[in-house]
């Protein structure tokens, strides 16, 4: 919801947890000519129990119940800025992976389902006020789609009846020990477990001075019933933009973390799933990747995104949980190439658990530019229809030093695949889509392909989320935007396996035209957005993102709404 310069060293939290076991945990970087031929052995695992935990009242009745707010409950840390994050005065690097002109071989699929999600009238009538920017996030299961955005959630059959909500997110945890997980915070995510049938929802807390990871987990695969409730203390550290993944029998979190005055760094959590799927007490494992350590923080940059399990078949028994960051040597974070960075991430959850995290891979890539020329300030970066105030622009958020949610993983046997998204520069002051395919086969990852989708068309591309059906095919949601007659709307498109390496090959689908322009000072835009893939038949992509309406524009009470759309690739 917030994006903050500085964490603090988890370190410091180790005397103060009971019971804390500590297991040494190397973090090795590849030698080369511009990574340090070792990262000091600084990091260690703290293992913790939750904080509190329970059993929650039905959904259905919690959405039900008054929801008291505390008009003080969210009070967030200072914003402290991104390292770097200064006004441009000249673009850096020539992207060598841009694709500028449409390759199109096939039409990409219309919409299925296409329906209206969540907007922030709902927050106005909930809580009296407008919040941005929205955070769009969802999942899908086998008979329901779940909605999160800051700071109310949704449930709705896959037809778009909206059966739950909207509810402020924490009416979910009312009654809990830790009252914190009750406030409206923010920086929601939702998944569905296909592997164990449940739902996980999830918001940070930011009162402060401690804080906490509030996850939910439900108790069966009805996502209006009752859940498992659980805090996680991060200690004083602030948990910003935190993300998940599903793994076997870890639940994955990693976040960006700043505390009171210079610490930064990158939070990296593991939840005891098995645990958590049963009510029981459950054990975290956390490691801090100190920003501050000589050579680390262009290895971290702004945050690292956990795999994230898609499709049926599961990682092989003991599999290293993949980690993945980006680098751009045009930035503020010290890279001196531009690639991505792979984490391993392992941890065993027995008697005397263990766990590590060790960089194993530097990938470099073709060259891309984060360092968008946005003015008057870093936020202020794409031209909408009618305004001319550049207060007004909208936020591309590349400059920060990151993949988008999600890092979407898929097990084809002979290869795993790991696809994510960034937005860049892709040509002189036009945004674009880098998309990325890593493979690992026998535990070595390698770089398959890459591209950046930015047809020449002076349409702003950004914002994006990618995710691959049970085929291979991929496919990719964004935002777009223009300063003449493209008001901020979503659209997709996509490519087959079988197609040629680093090119979205069919052509591109419309989710909804926007009408409206976002007129606020604030030029935020949301966070993230969610490509997700219909358990069901493995080949049905569900994807949401915000967009706004002359309507929206106009009324006091309304701005950005959101929308849910499904479709399917050729073929599939």
């Amino acid at each position: 919801m917030r994006t903050h310069r500085h964490a603090q060293a988890l370190g410091a939290l180790a005397a103060s947890l009971t019971g804390a076991a500590l297991v040494a945990a190397a973090l090795a970087a590849p030698a080369s000519a511009t990574t340090p031929a070792r990262i000091a052995d600084h990091a260690r695992p703290v293992f913790t129990d939750n904080v509190a935990h329970d059993v929650s009242a039905p959904l259905s009745v919690l959405a039900r119940t008054p929801h008291v707010v505390d008009p003080g409950s969210a009070q967030l840390p200072p914003e402290r800025g991104a390292p770097g994050a200064t006004t441009p005065t000249s673009r850096s690097t020539a992207d060598s992976a841009v694709q500028t002109a449409s390759a199109a071989t096939a039409t990409v699929g219309p919409t299925l389902a296409n329906f209206e999600g969540l907007s922030n009238q709902d927050n106005f009538t909930i809580f009296g006020g407008r919040v941005n920017p929205p955070d769009p996030i969802g999942d899908v299961g086998p008979n329901h789609y779940v909605e999160m955005v800051n700071l109310t959630f949704a449930v709705y059959s896959k037809a778009g009846s909206r059966l739950l909500g909207p509810t402020a997110i924490g009416a979910l945890w009312e009654g809990f020990a830790v009252p914190d997980c009750t406030d409206p915070s923010g920086d929601p995510v939702v998944l569905y477990d296909q592997l164990a049938d449940r739902w996980i929802l999830s918001q940070f807390t930011t009162r402060g001075p401690e804080y906490w990871n509030c996850v939910a987990v439900s108790t069966t695969g009805d996502p209006t019933g009752t859940y498992y409730r659980y805090a996680f203390s991060t200690g004083p550290n602030f948990p910003d933009y935190p993300k998940y993944g599903v793994w076997t029998d870890s639940y994955v979190i990693t976040t960006r973390e700043f505390g009171p005055t210079t610490e930064y760094g990158i939070g990296v959590y593991a939840l005891d799933k098995n645990k958590m799927l049963n009510g029981q007490p459950a054990r975290a494992v956390r490691f801090f990747l100190d920003g501050n350590e000589p050579g680390m923080l262009p290895l971290v940059g702004d945050g690292l995104l956990p795999g994230d399990i898609d499709g049926k078949q599961k990682p092989m028994t003991d599999t290293a949980i993949p980690l993945v960051g980006t680098q751009d040597d045009s930035y503020g974070y010290g890279a001196t190439f531009d690639a991505l960075n792979v984490w391993d991430l392992r941890v065993k959850w027995r008697s005397t658990p263990t766990a590590s995290v060790q960089l194993t891979s530097q990938l470099p890539v073709a060259a891309f530019d984060s360092n968008f020329p946005c003015a008057p300030t870093a936020r202020d970066c794409l031209p909408q229809p009618g305004i001319t105030d550049p207060n007004q622009y909208l936020d591309i958020l590349s400059y920060r030093q990151r993949p988008t949610w999600r890092l979407a993983y898929r097990n084809f046997k002979d290869h795993e695949s790991l696809v994510t998204t960034q937005s860049v520069e892709a040509t002189p002051g036009m945004a674009g889509m880098r998309w990325y395919e890593l493979r690992r086969v026998n535990g070595t990852y390698s770089l398959y392909q890459q591209g950046t989708y930015a047809p020449a068309d002076g349409v702003h591309r950004w914002m994006g989320s990618v995710a691959q059906d049970r085929r291979g095919d991929m496919a990719l949601g964004y935002s777009v935007v223009n300063g003449v007659n493209v008001y901020p709307g979503i659209r997709y498109t996509g490519r087959l396996a079988d197609d040629p390496l680093g090119q979205m090959t069919l052509g591109e689908g419309t989710v909804i035209d926007g009408t409206g322009v976002q007129r606020t000072t604030n030029s935020r835009w949301g966070d993230y957005t969610s490509m997700n893939i219909d358990p069901v038949d493995d080949c049905t992509f569900w994807y949401v993102n915000e967009y706004y309406t002359a309507e929206g524009q106009a009324t006091s009470t309304a701005g950005w709404q959101t929308r849910i759309a499904s479709f399917r690739l050729p073929g599939c």
